[in-house]
């Protein structure tokens, strides 16, 4: 349930060098050669990065950049309605191009002199301890390729829409920004890798997919459905249960469904003491007596 390549279609490199993501049947790009093809270049601009070098650029189609407006524009409008208003500020901090696909190293120059974060180019597979634990040093792993032009409004794994437009905003904001590097020191501290995965969960059910009241209205400030079209709409129709730790630590999901159960936060203030105070003192222990 925890490997990443739940997240990602599995990259592979052999002996010469070559670097292959492999797209399940059923995905919208599988019988696209000229996507596959920039896929799989787009995939070695990552493998092929070393950590301190210049964050690769990636020459983005027209095609390409077509995706990234329609989607900027179509989340726009749903953000203003649906969107905490914590994320609306941060989103108007950060001001992410709308009319083209911003590289990384851009989302870190925006970043960094806010919150201090800084990306990092993922080619798909990401170790879940380091995922996690490079979240407390200020860094986030990122894809960079757009999902599949035929289906501009969906994907079936994160792409850099997700990994942007979702996160990057929320990561404009001071106190989300501190959650997540709690969250990343909390992956570093546990050792067991049951302990890590109820971690995970956690961020998935907040960070990702996490839900508050303000103003009498439920509203979303997860990177997951702030990233989503579709879910961005549905989300208020899914069972919505109260914030509870324990809970979120042992409830199951499934990334390529809407989720159909969500935890609501009754506050940002209220977020901050349950899941930031979980995070800031938890370990091996603590989280083997909730019943991990």
């Amino acid at each position: 349930m925890f490997e990443e390549a739940q997240y990602f279609s599995p990259v592979n490199e052999d002996e010469h060098g070559r670097v292959t993501v492999r797209l399940a049947r059923d995905h919208p790009g599988f019988a696209d050669p000229a996507y596959r093809e920039r896929r799989d270049l787009i995939a070695g601009l990552a493998v092929g990065h070393r950590r301190g070098d210049p964050l690769p650029e990636v020459a983005y189609t027209e095609e390409e950049q077509e995706v990234w407006r329609l989607v900027s524009a179509e989340l726009a409008s749903r953000h203003r309605r649906y969107a905490a208003q914590e994320f609306l500020d941060a989103k108007d901090r950060l001001k992410l191009p709308a009319d083209r696909v911003p590289q990384l190293q851009e989302v870190s120059d925006l970043l960094e002199p806010l919150t201090g974060f800084r990306y990092l180019p993922a080619a798909g597979l990401v170790p879940l301890r380091e995922f996690y634990g490079s979240l407390a040093d200020g860094l986030f792993h990122s894809t960079q390729y757009l999902r599949h032009h035929s289906m501009p409004l969906y994907t079936p794994e994160p792409d850099v829409v997700h990994e942007v437009i979702g996160h990057a905003n929320a990561l404009a904001s001071d106190r989300f920004a501190a959650l997540y590097r709690t969250a990343g020191e909390a992956a570093r501290r546990v050792e067991s890798r049951q302990a890590l995965e109820f971690v995970s969960r956690v961020f998935w059910f907040t960070l990702e997919f996490g839900v508050l009241l303000e103003g009498g209205e439920l509203k979303a400030y997860g990177a997951g459905i702030l990233s989503s079209y579709g879910e961005i709409e549905e989300f208020r129709a899914m069972d919505v249960l109260p914030l509870d730790i324990r809970a979120m630590g042992l409830t199951d999901y499934d990334i390529t469904k809407y989720q159909t159960v969500l935890f609501r936060a009754e506050s940002l203030s209220h977020l901050e003491d349950v899941a930031g105070g979980f995070w800031e003192t938890c370990d091996d222990d603590s989280i083997a007596a909730l019943g991990v």
